[in-house]
């Protein structure tokens, strides 16, 4: 596969991106050398080798999901620092925007 400036314009297009002449020649070289790794696996012989699916074989080694009990709401409120009869209370975190046109809230 040849990487001209048409394939790193296609792929910066595709992405949404731009690059200046620099940056665009060490694209290439960076996507020369990914390509010339590619082709030197592709030099091996892989006949008889089973395609690797996992890394370990290991399957599922998760724990069984076991119902267990639970606290009451008023167990679960008591070191609160702050809550009602029901929830637990914190302090606001996302505020309101604030158009930059007209400096009022949207």
């Amino acid at each position: 596969m040849e990487v001209n400036n048409e394939l790193i314009n296609n792929l910066s297009k595709l992405a949404r991106l731009e690059f200046n002449d620099a940056e665009k020649d060490e694209i290439k070289n960076d996507l020369q050398k990914m390509i010339a790794f590619i082709d030197k696996l592709n030099e091996l012989d892989t006949t008889g080798v089973e395609p690797l699916l996992h890394m370990s074989e290991n399957v599922n080694v998760l724990r069984e999901d076991e119902v267990t009990g639970s606290i009451s709401r008023e167990q679960a409120l008591k070191n609160a620092p702050l809550h009602d009869e029901q929830f637990f209370k914190v302090p606001k975190v996302i505020k309101s925007p604030v158009s930059p046109d007209w400096g009022t809230k949207v």
